[in-house]
């Protein structure tokens, strides 16, 4: 997974106004995913993305940039289909690892740590609790604050919330639902697979 560059200082002043983003869905074994990138990288994931919940995010979004999402051709076009083959890969079972770069903008401080992490040191068919995720960033008791982390996660999948759980070995929770993390831990072999 590559990192977007942060904007500096300088970088800020280049840039100034508000960012330009595209949007696009793409269908997958979990319902449609809405995805919003920048040209720094993938900005955000959004579950269950039908008409009225892509009108919500895509609404929430152009409040929270100062702007609504770019037509094509535009460079955060390019972002969105190297995410949608991407995701389309990943659910076919054929992508373990993600390349398109991320941009970390929606998140900050003690989350954008922790999903750094995640993202980083989580793989494919592997699990990891809210506790260890904690000691990883040196957080040691903050196994809860862990929790809130992976349920503001702005790109879930991408960056793996669903790969946490309890430490006694229960799912924990996440937004999107129950089903949809079992879904998820089923492709990648970590649960079996549903019988019906």
């Amino acid at each position: 997974m590559t990192d977007a560059t942060e904007v500096t200082g300088a970088g800020r002043a280049a840039s100034a106004g508000p960012p330009a983003w595209a949007w696009t869905t793409v269908g997958t074994r979990v319902g449609p995913l809405g995805l919003a990138a920048t040209p720094k990288g993938l900005l955000c994931v959004a579950f269950h993305a039908d008409a009225a919940t892509a009108g919500d995010t895509v609404a929430r979004l152009t409040r929270r940039l100062g702007s609504g999402p770019v037509p094509p051709p535009h460079q955060a076009h390019d972002v969105l289909g190297t995410a949608s083959a991407e995701l389309t890969a990943y659910f076919d079972g054929r992508l373990r690892t993600f390349s398109v770069p991320l941009d970390w903008s929606l998140t900050s401080g003690f989350n954008r740590r922790v999903l750094r992490e995640l993202a980083a040191h989580v793989p494919y068919g592997t699990l990891a609790s809210y506790q260890d995720l904690a000691d990883r960033v040196g957080e040691r008791g903050a196994a809860r604050a862990v929790g809130v982390a992976m349920g503001s996660n702005p790109l879930p999948i991408v960056v793996p919330c669903h790969r946490v759980i309890e430490s006694n070995g229960g799912l924990g929770g996440f937004g999107p639902g129950l089903e949809t993390k079992r879904d998820l831990l089923a492709l990648e072999g970590v649960l079996p697979e549903p019988l019906f």
